[in-house]
């Protein structure tokens, strides 16, 4: 399916690896002229490289730190208009209650403050040019919260809700502002994680997929699974979606039975 987005402008954080580089590659794809951001200025240049190899599209990169609402103005100034803005910047710690001040600010710094303050840069330019679309990538903790996952689950909740208030405003100005809520997703970060797991139960990393097995579908959810709806959000063949948040995790967050966490 065509979805009518060649030419379009896309701006992408946290996009040089993961599911944010798998949004990035979908719509270099679709024939849109990207510009990528990430704190790991190698990374990103080898994001570029990739992209620029597969693709006719131009890929501009800007590594900054958005934890710091400075560094988001610069990137919006620096970006200039642009018709798509997926905000998929920041990892949140897993960890209970007792997650100390430090490591619970710097994440919120960057997750959902930096989430606000690009949006804020963004929303402010579509809005006069009446047109665009905000796509936050988000995660269902916000959904299905859990004790040993307190800050993102807060976190993730705080996201869900300016997606839906400000996107039931949005679409007066004829921007569009939604979300999709992944749930566990096969990235690099998630297969230290489940490799490091299964080296302290199984007692051999390489066995790290038999954890995944009690997941819908027997495993986790693939990153392009996950940008392929990112990327149809942001099409006009989604015209008509706004203060919506799509969960992406094969049923899990809608399970009453309870799957051991991390």
């Amino acid at each position: 399916m065509d979805l009518n987005l060649k030419g379009c402008r896309a701006l992408v954080t946290g996009s040089s690896r993961g599911i944010g580089y798998g949004v990035a590659h979908l719509l270099a794809a679709e024939g849109c002229d990207l510009h990528l951001a990430s704190r790991n200025a190698e990374a990103l240049d080898l994001a570029r490289k990739k992209l620029q190899a597969a693709w006719p599209v131009s890929v501009t990169v800007h590594a900054c730190d958005l934890s710091k609402a400075e560094n988001a103005v610069g990137l919006a100034r620096a970006c200039g208009p642009v018709d798509i803005l997926i905000n998929n910047a920041g990892a949140i710690p897993q960890g209970t209650i007792e997650l100390d001040d430090k490591t619970w600010r710097e994440a919120w710094d960057l997750k959902v403050f930096g989430f606000i303050a690009l949006t804020r840069e963004i929303y402010r330019v579509m809005c006069a040019a009446r047109r665009g679309v905000i796509c936050n990538v988000l995660g269902n903790a916000g959904e299905r919260p859990t004790p040993n996952y307190v800050a993102g689950s807060m976190a993730n909740s705080a996201l869900m809700t300016m997606t839906r208030v400000l996107g039931a405003e949005s679409i007066r100005h004829g921007v569009r502002v939604v979300a999709v809520s992944p749930g566990y997703t096969e990235t690099d970060r998630q297969i230290v994680r489940w490799k490091a797991r299964a080296k302290s139960e199984l007692g051999n990393e390489d066995r790290w997929r038999e954890l995944t097995a009690v997941f819908p579908l027997g495993r986790l959810a693939t990153v392009d699974e996950v940008a392929h709806t990112v990327v149809f959000l942001c099409s006009e063949r989604s015209s008509y979606t706004t203060a919506a948040i799509v969960t992406i995790d094969g049923g899990f967050s809608a399970r009453s039975a309870q799957i051991k966490e991390w």
